[in-house]
C-alpha cells in the first residue's frame, strides 16, 4: 500500500491538516497556500501531491494558474467513516459523566 495515498496519513500531518482548514473558504493558488507557511515552497507543493493523491484536494486548472479547493465528497466519506467512533466516545464520556454526578453526590 503506497502511505503516501492512504487518507489517514495525510491528515496525520499537521501541515497538511493546516492548509485543509485553509481551503475551506476559498480555492488557492500553491503559492497562496505555501505564503501562509514558513516552509520553502517545493515543501508544500509535495504536501498538496499528497493531499491531491488522496482525493481531499481537486486542482482545477485557471489560466496558468491552478487552484487548489477541498473535495467535499471525499471529506464527507471520512466524517462519516469516523462517526461511529465519536458516538462511541460520546456514550463513553457520558457514562462517565454519570458515574461521576453519582460519586460526588455520596
Amino acid at each position: 500500500m503506497n502511505l503516501r495515498r492512504d487518507v489517514f496519513q495525510a491528515i496525520a500531518d499537521p501541515t497538511r491538516r493546516a492548509i485543509l482548514l485553509l481551503l475551506t473558504s476559498q480555492s488557492m493558488t500553491a503559492g497562496a497556500i505555501a505564503a501562509n507557511f514558513d516552509t520553502a515552497r517545493p515543501t508544500v507543493s509535495k504536501h498538496l501531491q499528497i493531499l491531491t493523491e488522496c482525493e481531499l484536494l481537486k486542482p482545477a486548472q485557471n489560466g496558468r494558474e491552478i487552484y487548489y479547493q477541498l473535495n467535499p465528497q471525499r471529506m464527507k466519506e471520512i466524517a462519516e467513516f469516523i462517526e461511529p467512533f465519536r458516538k462511541m466516545w460520546d456514550d463513553r464520556f457520558n457514562k462517565l459523566e454519570e458515574v461521576m454526578k453519582k460519586h460526588k453526590n455520596t
